[in-house]
């Protein structure tokens, strides 16, 4: 397994480090996390088949990057990463449950996707998400992957108003060259919500656009999420260079 690892970085008293999972008990301690995030904080409806864990087919086939209190040793963030040759094993991406992304076929041995990142409410100064970034960027640098796939989620607690007016404001700005572009199986129904709205952009959605990620089409609405989830797609030689600078160096 590549290992990754970074210096520890100070939060407050605290110090925090990333490094892939190298056992089943800090997959597990992901995992945890995950379900309290999605599930019990934002309302998920998760099929786990053990109550308290997020867990699906895909976990097997994913390396876990994690953060931890290296005082407490709690794991405090995590994102799942599947590579390319995972994906052709399982069958494909967990994206292309949401999306049609048969434009994308040519660039799939190039392409990581990653998902279910979530910090602990007690650790979402900034720090955790700095790391989780870093890290990707090690493995990105070291396994010589090119692209970033996922899905940002926006809410759907007032209906979806908010999803379609962000779309409207960030979809033009931010589109994929036409050849990128994917298709939800389940689209949100933008014709019939407000898109005129003025909602501040989820801090993960916007960190991924200020590095240069690209809005791949409309929005997928997952209902098990209660979220309408943006296709996003980051190409490692476009990354912003403040960006680039911030995350890359640690990849070096």
């Amino acid at each position: 397994m590549l290992q990754i690892e970074s210096q520890p970085r100070k939060r407050g008293a605290r110090k925090l480090s990333v490094a892939l999972a190298s056992s089943e008990n800090d997959i597990l301690a992901a995992q945890k996390l995950r379900y309290r995030v999605f599930a019990d904080e934002l309302g998920a409806r998760l099929n786990s088949r053990t109550p308290g864990v997020d867990h699906d087919i895909y976990d097997p086939y994913c390396e876990h990057l994690v953060v931890r209190d290296d005082a407490s040793g709690s794991i405090v963030g995590t994102y799942r990463i599947l590579s390319p040759l995972a994906a052709q094993r399982i069958g494909g991406y967990y994206s292309e449950n949401e999306f049609d992304l048969t434009r994308l076929r040519h660039l799939r041995p190039r392409i990581v996707e990653i998902g279910r990142s979530c910090i602990d409410p007690d650790y979402r100064s900034g720090a955790a998400i700095a790391l989780l970034w870093s890290g990707l960027a090690r493995y990105m640098a070291t396994m010589g992957y090119d692209y970033l796939l996922g899905c940002a989620s926006i809410s759907m607690a007032d209906g979806g108003h908010a999803a379609a007016s962000i779309y409207r404001a960030l979809g033009d700005k931010h589109a994929c060259p036409a050849e990128y572009r994917v298709f939800p199986r389940c689209p949100l129904p933008l014709g019939a919500l407000r898109a005129d709205l003025d909602c501040p952009v989820p801090p993960l959605l916007k960190a991924y656009l200020r590095a240069g990620a690209w809005i791949c089409g409309t929005p997928a609405w997952d209902p098990d999420f209660n979220t309408a989830d943006l296709p996003i797609l980051m190409q490692m030689n476009r990354v912003e260079a403040k960006y680039a600078r911030h995350f890359m160096e640690r990849a070096a």
